[in-house]
């Protein structure tokens, strides 16, 4: 199978060596994102909330570039500063996901690029046409 790198100006450009996103087959596999505005090097905002927030919209744009879309997510993985902001981040990201969430796993870590507060991957499935 061919490996596709997908960019999008829609969403934060690369801190570093790495791609926006790869698509091989019909599966999307999503870097990490943090709450950066696109077009620049600046957080949403300093809160959880809103970093969460801004993550998932980038990851939203990432996978729309991809041909696919948040309801086609199968897995994501959250990274956390603080374990503590679980139930912060949970609010946001249950507004995203309101039926059929993916499976998810969450981690603290000790620290984030950018001392971001959150971090949030994601794969996808790129639907066949007829399921849009």
């Amino acid at each position: 199978m061919r490996k596709e790198i997908i960019r999008t100006e829609k969403a934060p450009t690369a801190v570093g060596p790495y791609s926006q996103a790869v698509r091989v087959g019909k599966f999307v596999f999503t870097a990490g994102q943090l709450g950066l505005v696109p077009g620049t090097k600046e957080f949403a905002g300093p809160d959880v909330e809103s970093q969460t927030r801004q993550a998932l919209e980038n990851l939203r744009a990432i996978l729309e570039a991809a041909g696919s879309s948040l309801r086609h997510v199968v897995k994501t993985t959250i990274f956390l500063q603080d374990l503590g902001e679980f139930a912060r981040v949970n609010a946001v990201y249950g507004e995203y996901f309101p039926e059929e969430p993916p499976a998810r796993s969450t981690v603290q870590v000790a620290a984030l690029p950018l001392g971001a507060r959150v971090e949030i991957e994601a794969i996808a499935v790129v639907p066949d046409e007829a399921e849009g």
